[in-house]
């Protein structure tokens, strides 16, 4: 049954790369036979090359992918420099749920009305200083990307600090400090010497999914980015989206180039991280004095920065009248939420629904893998399955989307489940791995030679010890799938609506009131069940004398 419940798995999960991977290739050479294209040739890539700006647009992307990835691993570890073993830690464990739990889309809303140049610093600038002095200061849709190469810099660092808490506790911080000082290293030299090696080594699955995600963002990029030219996953985006479906091989040989750049990324992290840890040993041996002294700010500002987009997205939903640089609107209403939650009430229904669905469905395929593993020695290894990660979603999703025309693209609910579970199911995976691994294999084996059957020992005994990294879990597939885009606007063919589908496509040019109302409301929903899952979480455990293990 066990066997039976995995190849589901790996259909549902994993055989899907098959035809999204062809599904691209196919149509970037010219071969779409629905459309009536038989002809396999290169011009679709002769396409791509010759538009005005796609040099710029490509070196743009990398630049942007690269920067704020370094500027995130930065950030992340100073922060853990700073705060590892102080009694501040436990703050920032409390602090990275909230954190987590805000949607790219929501944060980059919220980034835009604090950072813009008519946003909440400029006014404040231009209080306290002059209105003219920092006039054309602020321009988050810089040529350069600067605005986005933060915001997704700020986003990213919270995401590597969940992923280093367990590598930092197997790393055995504070012996390898004390073993390391004894040998003459100051405490700045053993962080940077010594544990920075090893903590980049564990960390470099989550250092691919941050820099393949900066390269092929869309929703983001779409509202914080350039735009002449765009980054090239928005420019991608925009020939997939042109009328004359003709012109599908250029989308499908872009997609191919943007595949091909996130893995060019991929192999620079890599082959950074060969570069320092294998050549340049001679460093991290070397008893010279370091200089590198991170002051713990950088948390604070990114808390600051993330924490704050909140309460100007409330703020913009009850304003009716905000001249600048006033720091407040000089009229407020409830005109917005009553003309607009006719609309938005179904909506937030319908990203529920997919949410809760998909992310049940995710939460037990990830289950059944994890089942699998560890009662089987062959299975898929973690990098197979964390390939929707890695992989830009807009390059698989292309080739999801021409395999569907032909299998049947008429039930697009079912489609748009589908994809989020795709994509949810990776995420869950991970986040369950380190709780299923520490399991305490001798309470089942304690349980079953008492008499407890297997099946029953495993919902009594083991569900009840991991119940707590179940319902994060859980959390996490809901806030995953709540956050989707391309997944819900290109399977859905732009029939099923969310949250995040309406909050990007009215952040270009629409009105900042209606705009600031999704964003809301699709920041909301994740804090919500994210709360849930805590809440029933400590219920359970007063009604248990066992200790769960995963979050507290």
């Amino acid at each position: 049954m066990l066997r039976l419940s995995y190849l589901i798995v790996l259909l549902i999960g994993v055989f899907p790369l098959i035809p999204g991977f062809f599904g691209m290739i196919a149509p970037a050479l010219g071969y779409i036979p629905p459309l009536g294209l038989f002809n396999i040739s290169l011009d679709a890539f002769y396409s791509v090359f010759s538009w005005p700006g796609v040099l710029h647009s490509i070196k743009q992307t990398l630049f942007i992918a690269i920067s704020s990835s370094l500027l995130a691993s930065i950030m992340t570890f100073s922060i853990i420099q700073a705060y590892w073993g102080t009694r501040h830690w436990v703050r920032v464990e409390k602090s990275l749920s909230p954190l987590l739990a805000l949607p790219h889309v929501a944060f980059a809303v919220g980034f835009l009305f604090l950072f813009s140049d008519t946003g909440w610093i400029a006014r404040l600038i231009h209080l306290v200083f002059s209105h003219t002095l920092f006039d054309g200061f602020f321009s988050l849709q810089d040529t350069v990307g600067i605005g986005l190469t933060f915001a997704l810099a700020i986003k990213e660092t919270p995401f590597l600090l969940l992923m280093s808490m367990p590598i930092l506790h197997n790393l055995k911080v504070p012996e390898t400090l004390q073993v390391s000082q004894s040998l003459g290293y100051s405490l700045h030299q053993s962080w940077w010497k010594i544990l920075f090696p090893q903590w980049w080594k564990h960390m470099r699955f989550p250092l691919f999914a941050i820099i393949a995600y900066s390269g092929s963002v869309v929703d983001v990029s779409l509202i914080l980015g350039p735009t002449h030219p765009p980054t090239f996953s928005v420019l991608v985006w925009q020939w997939f989206n042109e009328p004359d479906l003709s012109q599908l091989p250029r989308a499908a040989a872009g997609a191919f180039v943007l595949f091909f750049l996130c893995s060019l990324l991929i192999a620079l992290i890599w082959m950074l991280e060969r570069t320092f840890l294998g050549f340049y040993r001679s460093w991290m041996l070397s008893g010279r004095h370091s200089h590198i002294v991170i002051k713990p700010y950088f948390f604070l500002l990114l808390a600051a920065i993330s924490l704050a987009t909140l309460p100007i997205i409330i703020i913009w939903t009850f304003a009716q009248r905000w001249q600048f640089p006033n720091m407040l609107p000089t009229n407020w209403s409830l005109r917005f939420w009553q003309s607009e939650w006719f609309y938005i009430q179904e909506t937030i229904i319908t990203s529920i629904s997919i949410a809760l669905f998909s992310s049940f469905i995710a939460l037990v395929l990830a289950i059944i893998a994890h089942e699998y593993r560890h009662k089987f020695s062959i299975a898929l290894p973690m990098y197979i399955i964390a390939l929707p990660i890695l992989i830009p979603q807009l390059s698989l999703l292309f080739g999801m989307q021409i395999t569907s025309l032909w299998v049947g693209q008429d039930h697009y609910l079912t489609w748009v489940v589908w994809s989020h579970v795709f994509f949810a199911f990776p995420y869950i995976y991970l986040s369950l791995d380190g709780p299923w691994k520490s399991y305490p294999i001798r309470l089942s084996q304690t349980a079953t030679s008492l008499g407890l059957s297997p099946i029953m020992t495993w919902f009594k005994i083991k569900v009840r010890t991991l119940s707590g990294a179940i319902l994060f879990a859980w959390a996490m597939g809901i806030s995953v799938s709540l956050a989707l885009y391309l997944p819900t606007i290109m399977l859905g063919a732009g029939r099923i609506t969310t949250l995040t589908t309406e909050a990007v496509a009215l952040s270009s040019g629409h009105d900042r009131r209606v705009v600031a109302l999704y964003a809301l409301w699709q920041a909301i929903l994740p804090f919500v069940f994210f709360s849930v899952a805590l809440f029933t979480n400590r219920l359970l455990q007063r009604r248990t004398n066992l200790t769960p293990l995963g979050i507290k």
